[in-house]
């Protein structure tokens, strides 16, 4: 699933959230980038593999697998995902094995050998925003991730619990996907009326 020669990865990359709970991942590298991934892949409740001829002590947590050993093609057996945190070299070996096996890897600071593009973040009430650049202005993300958190309300957890209990209410209803957005507009609107009002 490499890109085409020339193409923009913003343009034809798919955005999606993925679910890693109880799934095997791996993470190649050792080193501090390595350690801030971890934590975003231990939080999602992936199964964590970090392989690495040295391995930093903010990689060694609780339910984290740690192989002290170069990257061999077969620790990619089984896994769902992987991020390659090491050198470009690393990174591009890591890369080719993935690619064979079908396995997304998502690349730090290395776009070419990426075919999964991690963004900015914001997490708040119950909702997640990303923000990719396509791995091409990893920096510009963390700015426009800054961004959009100051924007979004305090309370976005009301608007998140009402929206699923509507959600439910209209399934069993069976109201049809494209005359929800409307619904959900004025019931936020009502809900805000009765807020503020005295």
């Amino acid at each position: 699933m490499r890109e085409a020669a020339g193409a923009s990865p913003v343009t034809n990359a798919y955005p999606a959230f993925l679910r890693l709970a109880d799934r095997r991942v791996l993470l190649a590298g050792g080193g501090r980038v390595a350690a801030g991934k971890l934590t975003g892949l231990l939080e999602a409740g992936a199964r964590v593999t970090v392989v690495a001829p040295r391995i930093a002590i903010d990689l060694e947590r609780p339910g984290v697998d740690l192989l002290r050993r170069p990257f061999e093609e077969a620790d990619l057996d089984g896994r769902w995902f992987v991020v390659a945190a090491a050198t470009p070299e690393v990174n591009q070996r890591v890369a080719r094995a993935a690619e064979t096996r079908h396995i997304f890897v998502n690349a730090v600071d290395d776009p070419e050998a990426a075919t999964a593009y991690l963004g900015g973040v914001v997490r708040k009430g119950g909702v997640t925003l990303a923000i990719s650049t396509g791995g091409r202005a990893p920096a510009l993300a963390g700015l426009l991730r800054e961004a959009l958190e100051s924007l979004l309300p305090e309370d976005l957890g009301v608007w998140t619990v009402a929206a699923e209990r509507l959600r439910a209410r209209w399934r069993e209803e069976r109201v049809p996907i494209g005359a929800r957005r409307p619904l959900l507009l004025r019931a936020l609107d009502e809900l805000y009326a009765t807020r503020s009002s005295p």
